[in-house]
C-alpha cells in the first residue's frame, strides 16, 4: 500500500506544479518543490539521528529488564487480556511486555520512550510470525492501537498551549481524552471483529468496561482541579512514572545478579542498527508528504472542503483545523506545524485553537508508524494495517471536533 501512497504523493505534486506553471505562470514551483525534496531529506535523516540516542538507552533499559526476567513477569501478569486479543502470542512471551510498556508510554503522551519499545515488540512479533514479509494479526492488532493513540495526559499539546499563552493550557485534557478514546475502542473493536476475537468475551468485555470507568474516573477527577494544579500533577506524574520504569529495570537487574552494564551495552548497540534499518523508510516518506503539502494539494483539499460543507448548510467553523487532520495520521512534524500556524492565525484559545490542539493529541502518524515499525523488520504486506489504522485515526478526528463544539462551540 505504501508504493501506491508514495507515488500518489509524487504524482500530485508532479501534475499540480504543471498545472501552475502552464495556466498560474508559477514557474518558480519547481524549484519550490526541489528544494522541498532536499530539505525534508535532511530533516527525515536528522530525526533519525536523534533517534539514535533514545532507542540506544531504551532498548539497552529493555535488554537489563528482559534478563532480569522483568519482561517475563510483566507478560504473566497482562497475560489474560492478551491472551484474548493477541492470540498467536504464546503466554508469557516477552512480547506481551513490550507491547504493554509501548502502549503504556502513548497513554502518558511520551512519544519518545513509546518507539523503542515498540520496535522491540515488532521485533519480537516477527520472531512468532510464520510469514515473515506478510503482517500478522497480533502485528495489525498492536499497530491499530498503537497509532489510534488513546492519550491519557496529553504533555506536550498542553507544552504548546502554554508556550502561546493560553488562558488555559489544559482545558483541551478532558476533551483529549475523550475523543481519543473513541478511536482506541473503534480500533481496538474493528480488528476484534476482522480476526474474529469475541467480544462478549467476559475478560475482554470487562477491560473494556473497566477503561471507560477509568476515563471516566479521570474526567471526574481532573475536572475538579484548576489549571495550575492538571499542569503541575500530569507533568509530574508522567515523569516520575517514567523514571520509576528506568529504576525498575535497574533494581530487578541489580536483584537477578545481572550484570547490567554490559547487559545494556550489548542491548544498546541494537539501536544503531535499527536506525540503519528505518532511515530509507523516513526519508521515503517524509519527502513524499512534504511534496503533497508544499504544491497545495493539501489547501485545494481543505477549500474544497469548507465549500461542500457551506453549500450542504453544515457547520464549517473547524475547516482550518482539517491541514493537521489530515496531516497527523501521515506526519507528525507537518501537523504540528499546521497546529501552529491555526495558534498563529486564530488564536490558541479560539474555538478553531481548541480543536486543532484536540485532534494533535489524539492520533499517532499511523502511515509513518506503519513504514517504520514493518521497515524495520521487513514485512512488506501490511494487509489491512493502513486502512483499520486510518479508521480509527478517522473516528478520533470526528470526535475530536464534536467534542469541541461541546465544550469550546
Amino acid at each position: 500500500m505504501l508504493n501506491y501512497i508514495w507515488f500518489f504523493f509524487f504524482g500530485v505534486a508532479f501534475i499540480t506544479a504543471i498545472c501552475q506553471s502552464l495556466f498560474c505562470g508559477n514557474a518558480e514551483i519547481w524549484s519550490n518543490l526541489m528544494n522541498t525534496t532536499f530539505e525534508s531529506s535532511k530533516k527525515a535523516f536528522e530525526i533519525c539521528l536523534g533517534l539514535t540516542g533514545v532507542l540506544t538507552l531504551w532498548l539497552g533499559l529493555m535488554k537489563v529488564g528482559e534478563q532480569a526476567g522483568l519482561i517475563t513477569k510483566l507478560s504473566k501478569l497482562i497475560n489474560p487480556l492478551f491472551s484474548r486479543i493477541f492470540p498467536e502470542i504464546p503466554k508469557g512471551h516477552s512480547a506481551s511486555g513490550s507491547i504493554m510498556m509501548n502502549v503504556s508510554a502513548n497513554m502518558l503522551g511520551l512519544d519518545n520512550a513509546a518507539t523503542p519499545m515498540g520496535l522491540k515488540a515488532m521485533k519480537e512479533l516477527q520472531e512468532l510470525n510464520p510469514r515473515k514479509d506478510t503482517a500478522s494479526n497480533a502485528m495489525i492488532m498492536f499497530l491499530v492501537l498503537n497509532t489510534s493513540g488513546m492519550t491519557i495526559i496529553p504533555i506536550s499539546v498542553m507544552m504548546y498551549r502554554s508556550q502561546y499563552n493560553a488562558a488555559n493550557p489544559s482545558d483541551v485534557f478532558i476533551p483529549m481524552l475523550l475523543a481519543s478514546t473513541c478511536g482506541t475502542i473503534a480500533g481496538l473493536v474493528l480488528c476484534c471483529l476482522k480476526q474474529r476475537i469475541k467480544l462478549l468475551d467476559r475478560v475482554l468485555g470487562t477491560t473494556l468496561l473497566c477503561l471507560l470507568a477509568f476515563v471516566v474516573g479521570i474526567c471526574f477527577l481532573f475536572g475538579s482541579m484548576t489549571q495550575e494544579q492538571i499542569s503541575f500533577y500530569s507533568t509530574l506524574f508522567s515523569n516520575i512514572l517514567l523514571f520509576s520504569a528506568i529504576m525498575t529495570f535497574l533494581i530487578s537487574g541489580l536483584v537477578k545478579k545481572v550484570p547490567i552494564f554490559e547487559t545494556f551495552v550489548e542491548g544498546a548497540k541494537e539501536g544503531f542498527s535499527t536506525v540503519v534499518t528505518i532511515i530509507p523508510y523516513q526519508v521515503a516518506l517524509f519527502v513524499g508528504i512534504s511534496l503533497f503539502r508544499e504544491c497545495g494539494a493539501l489547501t485545494f483539499i481543505t477549500e474544497g472542503i469548507g465549500w461542500l460543507l457551506s453549500n450542504m448548510s453544515l457547520p464549517t467553523e473547524f475547516v482550518p483545523a482539517l491541514p493537521c487532520a489530515i496531516l497527523k495520521p501521515l506526519n507528525g512534524a507537518g501537523a504540528r506545524a499546521m497546529m501552529l500556524d491555526v495558534f498563529e492565525t486564530y488564536g490558541v484559545d479560539s474555538f478553531v485553537g481548541h480543536v486543532v490542539s484536540c485532534i494533535q493529541g489524539i492520533t499517532d502518524t499511523t502511515m509513518y508508524v506503519l513504514a517504520v515499525y514493518f521497515g524495520s523488520v521487513g514485512v512488506k504486506r501490511f494487509r489491512y494495517a493502513a486502512t483499520y489504522g486510518l479508521f480509527a485515526d478517522f473516528v478520533g478526528i470526528v470526535a475530536a471536533i464534536i467534542v469541541g463544539y461541546i465544550f469550546f462551540g
